[in-house]
């Protein structure tokens, strides 16, 4: 199963609640408010040792999957997985030349929000 679950929007200006995410090295918002899972990106400084230049550049579109080892067979992986939050699992590869992110997880979208409004 593929299930929508946000698209990401790099930026480089500060947003109202933006949260930092210190082991990821960014900021996020806008998540947790958008009807349509719209979620801005903020990378901190330093940050860019850790992700593929393109993620850093151009927006991605997310997609929840029941098994992300399986998902990545045959992709082109650019990032992780990683374990972004506990018990989420991320991954980003390229399809067509666009960024899209996979993820495995069983929290709940309530679960995610509150851990995301958690750390404001």
């Amino acid at each position: 199963m593929r299930q929508y679950h946000h698209i990401g929007i790099p930026t480089t200006e500060k947003r109202e609640g933006e949260v930092y995410v210190p082991h990821l090295k960014l900021f996020a918002s806008g998540y947790d408010t958008s009807e349509y899972r719209i979620e801005y990106i903020r990378y901190a400084e330093g940050s860019e040792a850790l992700y593929h230049p393109l993620m850093m550049k151009i927006p991605h579109v997310a997609f929840q999957v029941d098994d992300l080892e399986k998902e990545l067979k045959g992709k082109k992986l650019i990032w992780g997985p990683n374990e972004s939050l506990p018990g989420f699992w991320v991954a980003f590869i390229l399809e067509n030349d666009f960024l899209v992110e996979l993820i495995q997880t069983k929290l709940t979208e309530e679960e995610l929000v509150a851990i995301v409004q958690s750390r404001k």
